[in-house]
């Protein structure tokens, strides 16, 4: 059942597919792609997930950028897509019309994109974020440090290689001292800035949060390092919003288990409001 549709997005020819459910759901859930990506998704997750969601009474579509896959245009940065995510959503609920709330769901800067636009939108009624992009040299500095260097410490084959001059303990110490450095730093957000733009949208946004972080991704520790432990993100730890963690997960979820759980974890936030209205 599930097809293609094409919609206009700032004078630009974007293309999607929607999947529709068997079932007449007010709740649609819109993918948002991230990265250097198209609306397939890396081992084909974004497909995988969007059959999933519509197999669980929920209409689903995913999307190209402008500028990425069949979309046209020049291609725009993940922190300036706000106009296409809002004309998806419109070719969404114009096609589907007993759609009326949606769920966004995005992956690395997808979720930092989502989260920038959706309290501006009141149809964006949650959000389901996975490993979000919030790159900043201070918490990069910090989970170098947490993660990479004591792991490196309890490490044989490191001492090995260090005994045997295989590594520099000059350079060594030269990067852990940029990163202590780093660590240390005091975070100054402009307000231009797409970490501000982000922390802005959370504060703003009224609707569920739903995270899900990768246990073994650089990416998601940065993120819980950063977003958890200031308190200006105090609002993730609200009772509008939920985390849940992948154990042993990488980036983008690439196992079956992981991706599965992916899925179960969506589609129960997708439940989560209003229900169904009846059948197809």
């Amino acid at each position: 059942m599930e097809y293609a549709k094409t919609f206009d997005s700032r004078g630009n020819q974007l293309l999607s597919i929607i999947h529709p459910s068997e079932h007449k759901s007010n709740v649609g859930v819109l993918i948002v792609v991230g990265g250097p990506q198209y609306r397939v998704g890396s081992h084909r997750q974004f497909v995988q997930l969007a059959r999933a969601v519509a197999n669980s009474g929920f209409t689903c579509m995913r999307f190209d950028y402008t500028g990425m896959g069949d979309s046209f245009g020049e291609k725009a940065e993940f922190d300036n897509v706000c106009d296409d995510i809002k004309s998806a959503i419109d070719a969404l609920l114009e096609q589907q019309k007993e759609v009326e709330k949606v769920v966004v769901w995005g992956l690395c800067d997808a979720a930092s994109a989502s989260l920038i636009y959706g309290y501006q939108d009141p149809r964006v009624a949650g959000m389901v974020l996975l490993n979000p992009w919030l790159k900043s040299e201070q918490a990069q500095g910090k989970t170098m440090l947490k993660y990479y260097y004591c792991q490196r410490l309890f490490s044989k084959s490191f001492w090995k290689k260090l005994l045997t001059g295989k590594i520099s303990l000059f350079n060594s110490a030269n990067e852990l001292t940029g990163h202590l450095k780093s660590s240390v730093a005091t975070l100054e957000l402009e307000k231009s800035s797409y970490q501000q733009r982000m922390l802005n949208g959370l504060s703003q946004f009224k609707g569920k949060l739903c995270w899900i972080l990768s246990e073994d991704d650089l990416t998601a520790k940065e993120f819980e390092q950063q977003a958890l432990s200031e308190r200006r993100w105090h609002a993730i730890n609200n009772e509008n919003s939920s985390i849940h963690r992948v154990k042993n997960a990488d980036h983008t979820f690439s196992s079956r288990e992981y991706k599965r759980q992916v899925e179960a974890i969506t589609i129960e936030f997708a439940k989560s409001f209003s229900g169904k209205i009846g059948k197809e």
